[in-house]
């Protein structure tokens, strides 16, 4: 999961990704949405392919680079926890300002 979460640190591979989540993408399309030179994306895919976040495919004189979910899936998986810890302080601050506002409407 770290190569993951470092993967995903770069915004120009969180790019990548979000064009990705649409469909497979050759490293020409992809370079197309990133403002750097094609080796740098491709050092960019490469880091996504080691993290196990794409998948590449050599169709006839391209690669054709897909998404793989499960990563993703791992990590969300992982931060549920966290999700379900902020929604218990969220719920208990929820009440905490229901019972301000009942208290002004009841002048206590």
């Amino acid at each position: 999961m770290d190569a993951v979460l470092q993967a995903i640190g770069d915004a120009s591979r969180r790019t990548v990704l979000d064009a990705l989540r649409e469909g497979p993408r050759t490293v020409t399309e992809l370079a197309e949405r990133l403002p750097i030179a094609r080796p740098g994306v491709s050092r960019h895919l490469r880091v996504l392919r080691e993290a196990g976040l794409v998948e590449v495919e050599a169709r006839a004189q391209f690669r054709v680079y897909s998404l793989r979910a499960e990563p993703l899936a791992e990590l969300d998986a992982w931060l549920e926890d966290y999700r379900a810890l902020w929604r218990s302080r969220f719920d208990a601050l929820h009440t905490e300002i229901a019972r301000g506002k009942r208290a002004e409407r009841t002048g206590s």
